[in-house]
This record gives structure tokens, C-alpha cells and sequence, in this order.
């Protein structure tokens, strides 16, 4: 298996810098986080989804989208997605991803998938990301670059069952899962393995970060209520040496990438420290 980075979670670096700090690492491949950053939040503290300056602008020119190439290839690393936050049903903003995801050599790209928040029926929604899947697969086959659809609490898709049952009546070749255990503690848990055996030749890619719960106030009714928070990797709930075990299992050699929102490390150590542990756990 192979490592990279989804540089959503190395905001306070350039694009230059967090390639040189992966190579560092000793990672293989880069996720280029593709969202605008407005005006008005470049002056705040590097953040994860406000002021983060390893982002492509969906309206960046070829020069600048050469600019996050270079990077990739002066470090010797795969350019592996371009990982958007598309809604499903925007067909226009999902080619536009694929047209710069074909410019950097980019296999993949994440597709959006309907949320659920209990006030719309889930049938309905999934009807609605039938319809959008139907128009992405012959973009992903034009293209040539595989769309994913990721396990994401708050979603139609928030377990790898939910995930299947989406995708399967695709080509895997064109459409396929990002497969996020992460995620699923918040909300989708199933027995990892399990999952990864149903998704077969869906599973196409792996995030890698870690959650914990802890009590919170109480619920209306007076009984305890409880909070998911993100923890390091090494320090949540999921066992990744585990998950890596089971993922060997299945016969699964992409990549893994880390995700880590616990804001416990700095960048560069973050990937450090993510390296030697994905490492040690491989081994």
C-alpha cells in the first residue's frame, strides 16, 4: 500500500512546501483539496476549511493549476485526486473537477452525495444520487478518472452497506467508494472488514484519521447524550492496525491518506508522524 496526503489538513502551507514536506515524509501521492478561498478569510489563521492556502480555486487558470503540477512532480509525487465538496446533482461543477483532475494526472475525484438530517426521506435523496450517478459515469469513462463516493456521517452514504448499495449498479471501473473508518465512528459503523469484502472491486481508495465520543449535556429527556470529536490516529476508536490487517485481506495495494483533523501536530509533523506509523503497522 501507498501513502498520501488530502491537503485539507495542511492548510498553513503552500502548495511547494507541503509537497517538500511529503516527500520528506516519504509519502507517494498528494490529494489536492479543490475549493475557493474567499477574500475575506485570507488574512485569518491557516485553518482546514476557511483560509487554507494548499487549495485549488475552482476557477484557477492552467497556469495555475501547472503551479500545483510542479509541485507534485519536483517532488517526485503522484498527483492521486482532486477532492472537491460538489453537491449532488451539479453536473457542471463535477466535469469542471474532472477537466482539472485529466490536467494533472489525477486518477481520481470525490463526487457529492445527498445529506441526511431526517428532513427529507432518504428514499427520495437516493433517487436524487441515482440520477446524478447516471450522468457522472459516462463523464468518468470520457475522462478516464474514477468518481468516488465517500462513507461520510450526515450523508445517504455514512456506512460502506449504504455505500454499496449506491454504487453497485456501476462500473467499478468508473465508479467506486473512499472508504473513510473515521467517518463511520461518528456515524455508519459496520465491522470493517465485513464492509471492505462487500465493496470488492468498488473500494478504490482509503482516508485515515481517527474518533473519539465523550459525554455531553444531557438530552431533553434527562439521559446522557454524547459527543464524536477527532483524535490522532494512533489514539481513537478505530484500530488501524486492524483495519490495515483487513484491508490486506481483501487484496487491497492503493493508497491510504491521511486526514488527521485533531490539530495535535504541525503539518510537517503530521505527515511525519503519519508516515512512520501507516509504517510500522504495514510492516
Amino acid at each position: 500500500m501507498k501513502l498520501s496526503v488530502f491537503t485539507v489538513v495542511t492548510p498553513d502551507l503552500t502548495p511547494e512546501q507541503m509537497a517538500a514536506a511529503a516527500q520528506a515524509a516519504g509519502l507517494d501521492g498528494i490529494e489536492w483539496r479543490f475549493k475557493e478561498v474567499p477574500e475575506e478569510v485570507k488574512g485569518e489563521k491557516p485553518s482546514f476549511w476557511r483560509n487554507n492556502r494548499c487549495s485549488i480555486d475552482p476557477q484557477a487558470s492552467d497556469e495555475e493549476i501547472a503551479r500545483f503540477d510542479r509541485a507534485a512532480k519536483n517532488h517526485e509525487l503522484v498527483s492521486l485526486s482532486v477532492t472537491p465538496y460538489l453537491t449532488a446533482g451539479d453536473i457542471e461543477g463535477t466535469e469542471r473537477v474532472l477537466q482539472v483532475a485529466q490536467k494533472l494526472s489525477a486518477s481520481m475525484i470525490r463526487v457529492g452525495v445527498p445529506g441526511y438530517n431526517r428532513t427529507q426521506n432518504y428514499n427520495d435523496l437516493f433517487d436524487v444520487a441515482v440520477r446524478y450517478l447516471d450522468a457522472v459515469e459516462p463523464l468518468a469513462k470520457r475522462y478516464g478518472i474514477r468518481c468516488l463516493v465517500e462513507t461520510h456521517h450526515h450523508t445517504i452514504t455514512p456506512s460502506a452497506g449504504l455505500a454499496h448499495r449506491l454504487v453497485s449498479r456501476y462500473n467499478p471501473e468508473h465508479i467506486g467508494v473512499l472508504f473513510d473508518p473515521g467517518n463511520m465512528i461518528h456515524e455508519g459503523y459496520e465491522n470493517f472488514r465485513m464492509g471492505l469484502e462487500l465493496l470488492g472491486p468498488y473500494l478504490a481508495h482509503v482516508h485515515i484519521k481517527n474518533t473519539g465520543w465523550r459525554k455531553g449535556e444531557l438530552r431533553e429527556d434527562g439521559s446522557q447524550g454524547w459527543v464524536s470529536y477527532w483524535e490522532p490516529i494512533a489514539e481513537g476508536i478505530v484500530n488501524w492496525k486492524q483495519v490495515i490487517d483487513d484491508l490486506k485481506s481483501v487484496g487491497y495495494d492503493g493508497y491510504i491518506g491521511v486526514e488527521d483533523f485533531s490539530g495535535k501536530y504541525e503539518s510537517a509533523e503530521l505527515l511525519s508522524q503519519f508516515a512512520q506509523q501507516v509504517r510500522s503497522w504495514l510492516d
